[in-house]
């Protein structure tokens, strides 16, 4: 067998492999022996049956089965001894009336290459990298939270302005008939929080769910009905209230402490506070590092400018899925998926310029941090290293649990290059600020 390369341009060959008689013949001719062996035909005993009658039923699919796999194995070969850098795979020319009675056989593949390219970190504009903080208002109203959440319900006999009623909300037309707890401190109607104040139990109170609640998203949970539904949904409820009461705040003593953070390890307030600041800024950073991920990532496939092999890839994916594309289809695929593309092949070049393969030892030392930090969820604070050993193992089996581990390590590693070589520009938000500027 000889394979051949003809470059047609930075981005395009073709391979021509040429297969002679020699090549595949020997494994043909075993094949057939072994079918006449096992050949049961009417007629004939069993391994009596004559080899012309075998080659005739046989011969031709044995020969296009093993050419077929002599062709993938050694187009393989040569992509890795040559080194080539190929995007898709390999697509054979068409051939018209090709004769598969000759003794040799010659076949042309389509290729398309990988471009070669640089890429920076050191973008000519800063990309920000947020540190979010826990600002006094937002401590304030996560203790304020705990104090709620912790502390005792008085009972009343009318609604006041502080107070949480139970209650069911009903509306025949549209099937709503629904047990719900609501805080008048949610409410945002003037006119639901005058019309609520000063019910009794028994009571049934009117409700336009409009602008009903601060946040939208109360209202679905609320009325027991879907999200869909909820948006734009102006009608009138009504709300027959079954208890009241009013939630007696916890007092930040010794004990709540111990029952939040556990026993003597927070003995104040102002220790409580520090805890939270701290507590939430760590949850606040994962956001912080994702929003970061995400900007070099948009950042790079915007200024790092690369030709690819655009035709090829459009009639790879005619042929590469389960069903046959026509050329509108994949000519639409490609753009949906040109942009994924292009940051595969800058994060395969980051990985290489920057040495950040993943070994397989790493690996498993990050499956065991993982997993350990699970054990951790479930009070198991020091497992033995022979227990986390062997569920590394099992883990380590399993290619799905393998593949989301290295996407998540190879995160870290990316995560931690750009912090060190991007031009980033320190930006230091209160968390409603992040919101506001990332998601608007």
């Amino acid at each position: 067998m000889n394979i051949t390369k003809e470059q047609i341009d930075e981005l395009n060959a073709v391979l021509k492999v040429a297969i002679t008689k020699e090549d595949y013949q020997e494994k043909v001719d075993k094949i057939l022996k072994d079918y006449r062996k096992n050949a049961n035909i009417p007629g004939f005993r069993k391994g009596q049956v004559p080899m012309g009658l075998i080659k005739k039923q046989y011969g031709r699919a044995v020969l296009v089965d093993e050419v077929n796999k002599l062709i993938q194995d050694n187009l393989n070969n040569y992509l890795v001894e040559e080194k080539l850098d190929v995007l898709g795979n390999p697509l054979p020319k068409q051939q018209d009336n090709f004769n598969w009675d000759a003794d040799e056989f010659a076949f042309e593949f389509e290729l398309g290459l990988a471009p070669e390219f640089e890429v920076s970190l050191k973008t000519k504009k800063a990309i920000p990298h947020y540190k979010i903080v826990a600002d006094k208002k937002m401590i304030d109203d996560q203790v304020l939270r705990i104090r709620k959440q912790y502390g005792k319900l008085v009972s009343k006999k009318e609604v006041g302005p502080k107070d949480e009623v139970n209650g069911t909300f009903t509306n025949e037309a549209e099937g709503i008939d629904q047990k719900s707890t609501i805080e008048l401190s949610k409410i945002k109607s003037k006119k639901a929080i005058d019309a609520l104040k000063g019910s009794k139990v028994g009571e049934t109170v009117s409700l336009k769910t409009k602008g009903l609640f601060k946040e939208a998203y109360l209202l679905p949970s609320t009325l027991g009905i879907e999200k869909e539904k909820a948006e734009g949904l102006h009608i009138e409820v009504d709300f027959t209230i079954a208890e009241i009461n009013e939630r007696e705040p916890a007092e930040l003593n010794q004990e709540l402490f111990d029952k939040l953070f556990g026993e003597g390890k927070v003995s104040s307030e102002k220790e409580m506070r520090a805890k939270i600041k701290e507590d939430s800024e760590g949850q606040f950073q994962q956001q912080s590092d994702q929003k970061l991920l995400n900007d070099v990532t948009e950042r790079l496939i915007e200024i790092v400018k690369f030709d690819l092999p655009t035709e090829f890839l459009k009639k790879w994916m005619q042929t590469t899925g389960e069903n046959p594309l026509t050329e509108e289809q994949a000519s639409d695929e490609f753009e949906r998926s040109e942009k994924g593309l292009r940051y595969q092949l800058i994060e395969g070049k980051l990985i290489k310029d920057h040495q950040l393969d993943i070994q397989y030892d790493e690996l498993k030392g990050f499956a065991k941090g993982f997993i350990k930090t699970q054990m951790a969820q479930y009070g198991q604070l020091n497992p033995r290293e022979e227990d986390l050993e062997n569920i590394a193992s099992r883990v380590m089996s399993n290619q799905e649990e393998v593949k989301r581990l290295s996407e998540q390590l190879m995160s870290q590693k990316l995560l931690k290059l750009y912090k060190e070589k991007a031009n980033l520009k320190n930006k230091e938000v209160t968390y409603e600020e992040f919101v506001k500027e990332v998601y608007g």
